[in-house]
């Protein structure tokens, strides 16, 4: 992957997560009080990032086996309720062992 991909989906992410952040404001002059229509609306960043960043993360190590490990700790520490920091470090770390075993 070139730097300019990286840029280039970087761009893209932020793009798409900042449109559906900002589309409510847009389409919708006065607060929305439905409780479920404003759940729905608050996890959608989180949902687009994941799907567009997830099989990336597959193919990051050479070995699939290794993936899913750290794949498997980051799901182990953000079920636990670790931070974001924690968990990557985790996943990490759970990746790099697991490629210098196999």
């Amino acid at each position: 992957m070139g730097t300019g991909n990286f840029w280039l989906y970087l761009l893209v992410m932020f793009g798409v997560t900042y449109l559906i952040r900002v589309l409510p404001f847009v389409a919708f002059h006065r607060k929305i009080e439905n409780k479920y229509v404003r759940s729905f609306l608050a996890y959608i960043p989180y949902t687009v990032l994941g799907a567009m960043t997830f099989p990336a993360v597959l193919y990051a190590t050479g070995s699939m086996v290794a993936a899913a490990a750290g794949v498997a700790a980051a799901f182990a520490a953000a079920y636990r309720g670790k931070g974001l920091f924690t968990v990557a470090v985790c996943a990490s770390a759970v990746a790099f062992a697991a490629g210098l075993i196999l």
